[in-house]
């Protein structure tokens, strides 16, 4: 991995990040296609995108290559996540940025514009205690225009096949184990290498100092009390204001929720 900030390093820096968000989800790429397919069919191809709690930009990157039509605002808290797709959509004007902290009440104040026709975000939101992202959904719900739609790719889990879970669960650990023999990276050693490197010094002490190291464990009792249940999105949801909300892809441990405005 290059450390000098050319557009091809941040292509590079996107590139590290896809590849370890995959050794957790190897159906990463199907989620985001259903996801696009979803903004497409309700939104059109030429819609404005929330990317919310953005990363590095995955999702954006993938809409924006499907619908080149599209515009999106990317919002993030991560110093270095930031940093990595600014640098990767350097100069394509059809990408904005805001750096926001959804549990503020006040985050949206920070966006360019207040109403979208899609929201989007994936394996961010089980981050937030349960009442943060009750909120949070109601203030979506105020952001898109009336139509518009929110989808949510996360880890939630279909509670009433618990041998079935178990059994998917285990296949993707073994798939782990084999991948990590053959040099892929965890979020810790990921992390490790944005430490190393000169180009993300800086947004990489910032991010130490606001959101703590990643490469080292949360201490007891700091887990987030994560709503982990599909059911439990659906209905929060509705109760904060969507006309519609359903479950559209699943896999063993991982759901994508869209919610109609």
């Amino acid at each position: 991995m290059t450390t000098t900030s050319t557009a091809s390093d941040w292509q590079q820096w996107q590139t590290s990040w896809d590849r370890q968000q995959e050794w957790y989800m190897p159906d990463r790429e199907e989620r985001f296609r259903v996801m696009i397919d979803a903004v497409e069919a309700v939104a059109g191809r030429t819609p404005l995108v929330l990317d919310l709690a953005c990363g590095t930009g995955s999702i954006s990157d993938r809409v924006l290559r499907r619908l080149p039509g599209a515009r999106t605002v990317c919002v993030d808290i991560d110093p270095v996540l930031l940093t990595i797709a600014r640098g990767h959509f350097a100069g394509d004007e059809r990408v904005t940025f805001a750096e926001a902290d959804l549990t503020d009440p006040d985050w949206t104040e920070r966006l360019p514009v207040t109403s979208f026709d899609a929201v989007v975000t994936a394996t961010a939101l089980h981050w937030l205690d349960t009442e943060p992202l009750r909120r949070l959904y109601g203030t979506l719900a105020g952001l898109l225009r009336e139509g518009g739609v929110f989808l949510n790719a996360d880890h939630m889990y279909d509670e009433s096949a618990p041998r079935l879970n178990a059994a998917m669960n285990a296949l993707l650990t073994k798939g782990q184990a084999r991948q990590r023999r053959e040099g892929a990276l965890d979020w810790a050693d990921w992390w490790s290498r944005v430490a190393d490197a000169p180009a993300l010094t800086e947004p990489a002490a910032r991010r130490f100092a606001l959101l703590g190291d990643p490469r080292e464990p949360r201490p007891a009792g700091t887990k987030p009390g994560r709503p982990t249940a599909t059911s439990w999105h659906l209905a929060t949801l509705r109760e904060q204001g969507f006309a519609e909300a359903r479950q559209i892809w699943c896999s063993a441990s991982d759901a994508l929720v869209a919610a109609l405005r």
